[in-house]
């Protein structure tokens, strides 16, 4: 019998191969000349992308029960620390990023659900749309410009990560040998990505306009006229859709029921 426990591991599990499929996507519809628009609301594009094909109703919904368990597994990560961050300044900021991204992955399963009950419509950047109504409260502004400061700090995280390769911490020996390469590769083009988003964030902010505020297709696309350039981002971004799909099998998950892990010899290690 497959105790709870296991069953979020499972589900954080898929929620990483939803994560590799979404971005390999962008990566794909970007070097497309026909995914131009599905790019420019990023990963809902990706998820609109996926509605339009043969299966993709079966697709999404399957998606939405993996970025759930994902948005959980990281919840839980970062309340109760079943990962041995720290409580440290530097622990807790950390573990607050993964509650961050429980909610931003939790939100993105919604909006599977709703694309694969046809409840919901192909729209513009949601981020803009978030930060417009954000920027209508008194202390909107600042709420964009901390959203902004948080992109720029996990963008400089993912780049530290890529350089010294402390990602291969958490991925199993067995993972395939080029996997270090796939994911330096992948997260340092995240990162540059992250710093546009941030950036863009930081500029809405400073003048209290949601025109400013860019999804992660948007940020892509903003690098088009690089040429060769973009072309190199967009397929690092799909080789960080590849890394996410490898990490969904070999990433190594410790149990993520609290009083379990205490126990465990690998929180102890």
């Amino acid at each position: 019998m497959v105790d709870k426990s296991e069953k979020i591991v499972w589900l954080a599990r898929l929620g990483y191969a939803v994560r590799g499929l979404v971005y390999l996507l962008l990566g794909y519809l970007a070097l497309s000349s026909t995914g131009q628009d599905n790019v420019r609301r990023g990963t809902t594009g990706a998820l609109e992308y996926i509605r339009s094909i043969p299966g993709g109703t079966a697709i999404l919904t399957i998606s939405a029960l993996g970025l759930i368990g994902y948005a959980v597994y990281k919840l839980i990560v970062g309340l109760f620390d079943t990962e041995n961050i720290g409580s440290d300044a530097k622990g807790l900021a950390k573990r607050a990023a993964y509650v961050v991204s429980a909610v931003v992955y939790g939100a993105l399963s919604w909006t599977a659900i709703q694309l694969a009950q046809g409840t919901r419509q192909s729209s513009g950047n949601q981020n803009q749309e978030l930060a417009a109504t954000a920027l209508t409260f008194d202390l909107g502004p600042a709420a964009v410009g901390l959203a902004g400061v948080a992109l720029l700090i996990g963008a400089g995280a993912q780049a530290k990560s890529a350089y010294d390769r402390s990602f291969m911490r958490h991925i199993s020996s067995d993972a395939p040998p080029a996997t270090c390469w796939i994911g330096r590769i992948g997260l340092a083009t995240r990162a540059i990505v992250f710093l546009l988003m941030g950036w863009s964030l930081l500029r809405s902010a400073w003048f209290a306009s949601s025109g400013e505020v860019r999804s992660l297709g948007q940020a892509m696309l903003d690098l088009r006229e690089m040429g060769l350039g973009f072309s190199i981002i967009a397929a690092g971004i799909a080789l960080f859709g590849v890394f996410s799909l490898i990490t969904a099998r070999y990433r190594i998950i410790p149990d993520p029921d609290p009083k379990l892990n205490m126990r465990s010899p690998l929180r102890r290690a």
